[in-house]
């Protein structure tokens, strides 16, 4: 609950670490004396059930008698970085994600942080969809949980249909209505 003497401010700053298993972590903020408590609850609430370190993020932040708090997360970017070796996993992995590819409402099957990727399954579509550790970091995620609804834009790789970009499920709701809204105004 917000109150009078404790009055909310949006900001921007960058994920200095996240933990899902802890269920919280700390956002950086520029001109901010102490970093700024990121709950998993306020994570969940905008979707997505991890951060990755480094992804920047667009919050609503309270100071309480605790500390700096979020209370509600507005938008997470990826980091700026490129993998360790300087280069991504598959060269149709660019760095551009092309918005044109329609977003798909999906449900992670499973993803195994340590070998590097895991699968989805699309809504009313029977093949799984591969998606890889550098996707995940890409859409500023450090990880996905089995049973987690997101939105995939997918294309088709060598191997069968691969994720190029993950973002929270209800994008994946909100996007056909804004493009209709486009093609209207056109």
């Amino acid at each position: 609950m917000v109150s009078d003497e404790n009055p909310s401010e949006v900001v921007e700053g960058v994920v200095k670490w996240f933990d899902p298993a802890k269920g919280f972590g700390f956002v950086v903020v520029a001109g901010q004396e102490s970093d700024v408590l990121l709950h998993a609850n306020a994570l969940r609430n905008f979707g997505l059930s991890s951060v990755c370190d480094g992804a920047k993020i667009r919050l609503v932040m309270q100071r309480t008698a605790r500390g700096l708090q979020t209370l509600e997360v507005l938008e997470v970017q990826p980091p700026e970085t490129e993998t360790e070796n300087g280069s991504l996993a598959d060269p149709r992995l660019s760095a551009e994600v092309d918005r044109s590819i329609p977003l798909e409402p999906a449900r992670v099957k499973w993803f195994d942080k340590v070998k590097g990727f895991g699968f989805a399954n699309v809504f009313g579509k029977p093949s799984d969809v591969f998606i890889h550790m550098e996707t995940l970091r890409r859409s500023g995620l450090a990880e996905l949980q089995a049973g987690e609804a997101i939105a995939v834009r997918v294309i088709d790789g060598e191997r069968g249909r691969m994720a190029v970009s993950i973002e929270p499920w209800e994008a994946s709701l909100t996007e056909p209505a804004r493009a209709e809204r486009d093609s209207e105004e056109t």
